[in-house]
């Protein structure tokens, strides 16, 4: 039987992640095992925001430290070809009188105490970061400066090219069908499509496709799959690169809006989404009436782009937890087997450090933050990782 020392499945940029980290931790016989084509999952829909605006300290402590990676990709992966691709514009966050004002505040603050800068502004100082903000309806401002975005195909090829650069194996078009597992129960390998293979070490980042670890193991894994439309619009005057990462918490959808392509701008919708029973990555329709009640709500905030023009539509699934963050660690009563799974929408701005963390606690290293908040006992312990927003991609 083919063998090694540690399998990760799931080849978007967690798994790919998880897999380079293995690496550098010393693992040198990693396999990492795709369904599909790397990156050519729920990765490649994501809009790439990478921020540490989070009312959850833990995702704080995270964030923070991914934000140092993405803004020194090359030095941290030691090569000097690899790019994030990761533009510094800053992030505004908007909010109107009442509890939402009072949680970004309060969630300013969170992160001041982990020493990122965050700070409250002033309606003067936010028109001069972004002269296209409409005001009249805001009572709190909050500005991140050296947040921003990334690309996600820049990032997870770069970690790709370098876990094959320190010996990991990463294979596509494998898909993994069940667990081996030893007369104690303990994980040994992975079922295949082309035949078992072994291993003492199993790391699941299969993302939508998570519930087949509950039905290999048994475990409940809470988890509800959420499709989400994102669209960009372009109008005569451009939302130019330079221009922040805007976050609307007084619209309806709590929108966030980033610049795309040069002179566009992209939007998503801060709600749930529309749930759906199976992992889908199959490109759903965008209404039209929802692209006209979301650009409503644009040209309320970015008057210029009242008369925008819809440029591109696209869909993506979540992961979603119920509290809207990851299950990440060992999975109780399987020795040997960890996941890394319901990012609900916060999956590739943290995967440096998911990746990094996995890693350590699969090889039974310290991990540089505790896992234990993240821990699947969670949630029948009563133990959500809620924060000052409520449920919901802000946490």
């Amino acid at each position: 039987m083919e063998s090694h020392d540690a399998i990760v499945i799931g080849g978007g940029v967690i798994g790919v992640s998880i897999a380079y980290h293995l690496a550098r931790l010393g693992c040198r016989d990693v396999l990492l095992l795709e369904r599909g084509q790397l990156g050519g999952g729920t990765t490649a829909q994501s809009s790439c925001i990478v921020r540490t605006h989070y009312s959850v300290p833990e995702n704080v402590a995270l964030a923070r430290r991914c934000l140092a990676v993405f803004r020194d990709f090359a030095g941290y992966l030691e090569d000097p070809e690899a790019d994030s691709g990761f533009t510094r514009c800053g992030l505004l966050i908007v909010a109107g009188e009442g509890p939402r004002a009072d949680a970004l505040r309060e969630t300013l603050a969170v992160a001041r105490a982990q020493g990122v800068d965050a700070r409250a502004i002033t309606h003067d100082e936010a028109r001069r970061i972004l002269p296209l903000l409409q005001l009249d309806d805001i009572a709190a401002v909050g500005w991140e400066p050296e947040s921003g975005y990334a690309d996600a195909y820049l990032t997870l090829t770069a970690f790709a090219r370098n876990a094959r650069r320190l010996g990991a194996v990463l294979r596509e078009g494998v898909a993994v069908t069940g667990l081996v597992r030893d007369a104690n129960g303990r994980v040994a390998g992975v079922a295949t499509e082309q035949g078992p293979i072994a291993a003492g070490t199993v790391i699941s980042a299969q993302n939508i496709w998570s519930r087949e670890v509950a039905a290999w193991t048994g475990i409940d894994l809470p988890l509800t799959l959420s499709r989400h439309a994102v669209f960009t619009l372009e109008g005569p005057t451009p939302y130019a690169r330079g221009l922040p990462v805007l976050k609307d918490l007084a619209s309806p959808g709590k929108l966030y809006m980033r610049g795309y392509g040069g002179r566009q701008l992209l939007v998503g919708d801060g709600n749930e989404g529309e749930t759906i029973a199976a992992p889908d990555t199959v490109q759903a329709d965008v209404p039209l009436d929802y692209v006209a009640e979301i650009g409503e709500q644009v040209a309320h905030r970015l008057p210029a782009f009242a008369e925008a023009g819809l440029a591109a539509s696209w869909t993506g699934v979540y992961d979603v937890t119920p509290d809207w963050n990851p299950v990440l660690g060992p999975l109780p009563g399987v020795a040997g087997l960890h996941v890394a799974y319901g990012f609900s929408g916060h999956g590739f701005k943290l995967s440096p450090v998911v990746g990094r963390l996995l890693a350590q606690s699969a090889l039974g290293l310290p991990t540089d933050v505790p896992l234990a908040p993240y821990a699947l006992e969670r949630f029948a312990a009563g133990r959500l990782l809620a924060g000052r927003y409520g449920t919901g991609a802000v946490s």
